[in-house]
């Protein structure tokens, strides 16, 4: 299989199913945002961090090609025929859900309790979790937007709202193990 095709030099690309649109789509969008978010995790996961966040990471890297692979399926293309059999797309559930809320609340148990809001910061790993954090919720921002077009599997909206809050506190837990001290916002008075 060879990397180029052109069937991209005029600006469109397939979607699951072989469906062309244009590149800056909001689906394409949409996908290609989850995409960047992915490679982000894939560059906290090389940090020095426990292996459990590494496996966890690790999963949730798996997660995000299934979500973009829904993402990247028109609703209507969700199951294909391919000669006499159906290929499903695999989806995000409910239980890649409670995967993220378990982990928040695990690691949560060991955190402070926050009283002031938190800049990004104090240590490159942690810095590499807030960047991922905003891209996850530019993700959203545009899968919300799709979604208002076309609607889709609803499952997508939760899974990326719960991540973006997994991706703060998984700061949160290794600002703690790297004995970093958290950067509190106070608002200066006028």
């Amino acid at each position: 299989m060879k990397i180029y095709t052109k069937t991209g030099d005029e600006g469109t690309t397939g979607l699951f199913g072989g469906s062309r649109v244009q590149k800056n789509n909001i689906r394409i969008e949409s996908y290609g945002t989850v995409d960047e978010l992915n490679a982000y995790i894939g560059l906290i996961k090389d940090q020095e961090i426990s292996q459990d966040v590494k496996k966890s990471l690790l999963k949730i890297q798996h997660d995000l090609f299934t979500l973009g692979a829904m993402l990247a399926t028109p609703p209507e293309k969700e199951t294909l025929k391919n000669g006499n059999e159906r290929l499903n797309i695999p989806k995000i559930d409910a239980a890649s859900i409670v995967f993220l809320e378990n982990e928040i609340d695990q690691m949560e148990t060991t955190l402070p309790q926050m009283t002031h809001f938190i800049l990004p910061g104090g240590h490159t790993t942690v810095s590499f979790c807030h960047i991922a954090r905003c891209v996850c919720r530019r993700a959203e921002r545009l899968t919300v937007a799709l979604h208002e077009e076309e609607p889709f599997n609803h499952t997508i909206l939760m899974y990326l709202n719960r991540l973006s809050d997994y991706l703060f506190v998984l700061a949160r837990k290794l600002s703690q193990d790297l004995s970093i001290a958290e950067i509190k916002w106070i608002p200066e008075k006028l």
